[in-house]
């Protein structure tokens, strides 16, 4: 029960097969009291069954684009709960129909927007957190190897993950005085619903399965126990780390 006793923030849960699911089964198995996010009354519907598995708290409505909404809900968690213990930030987003073609065909407002909810959210989440983390704490959030090599279609996302991986960095050493780690799990590619607005993604899935050393694509359990892992003391001197998970086939350049 490595995170017995721990009560920590989940942005992210989509359905099932997202891979805030996954690290929250994982936390779960593991003792942690998890409360979650929203970012509407609709979405928060189609996930109350799921987050009732793993949850005794309502579901917390927060739109991370929106001015306030972050402040807000971390105000709400200090009042109803006064701590928390870690965050996991699972949240991205670019419009799909921009996630095909050539990057420089991106839309301002698409550019704005993508940097927003895919990087500044985290950063303003981190810091909120030192208010509800007074003995310390840990924060993870998801990126990908789009973020340091060019993959076909990833075109904005790649832009905004390569600013929040660096945002991880500022963040551990803005955070480090309070006891705060920071980090990113960079995963490979799986099937998510997000993932599945990737133009041509199941081929990237097909490409990375054939060039990893252990002949598999990455799963939510693997990332989930890598996630459990940063989140829990036995990661207690990482911080500002990107841990990539990925059946190491990021590693390899030519499979003979």
């Amino acid at each position: 029960m490595l995170m017995k006793g721990k009560i920590g923030l989940v942005m992210g849960l989509a359905n099932k097969f997202s891979i805030a699911y996954g690290i929250s089964e994982s936390l779960s198995n593991r003792g942690a009291d998890l409360i979650f996010t929203s970012q509407t009354e609709y979405f928060k519907n189609k996930i109350t069954e799921i987050a009732s598995s793993f949850s005794k708290h309502e579901i917390l409505l927060c739109d991370v684009s929106k001015d306030g909404d972050i402040d807000k809900l971390f105000d709400m968690i200090l009042s109803d709960v006064g701590k928390l213990d870690f965050i996991v930030h699972s949240l991205a987003f670019s419009d799909k129909n921009e996630l095909c073609g050539k990057y420089y065909d991106t839309s301002r407002s698409n550019f704005l927007n993508a940097m927003n909810i895919s990087c500044y959210s985290f950063t303003e989440v981190c810091k909120n957190a030192a208010k509800l983390m007074k003995d310390g704490g840990s924060v993870v959030t998801l990126t990908y190897y789009g973020a340091e090599k060019v993959v076909p279609n990833y075109n904005v996302m790649a832009l905004a993950k390569a600013a929040l991986e660096t945002s991880v960095k500022y963040l551990a050493a803005d955070l480090g005085e309070f006891g705060i780690r920071v980090n990113a799990i960079s995963a490979g590619p799986i099937k998510t619903l997000a993932a599945s607005g990737v133009g041509e993604f199941s081929k990237i899935l097909e490409y990375e399965r054939w060039r990893s050393p252990m002949g598999r694509n990455v799963t939510q359990k693997d990332i989930g126990e890598a996630c459990a892992f940063l989140l829990s003391d036995m990661s207690s001197g990482i911080t500002g780390e990107i841990l990539h998970v990925d059946c190491g086939s990021n590693i390899i350049g030519v499979k003979f």
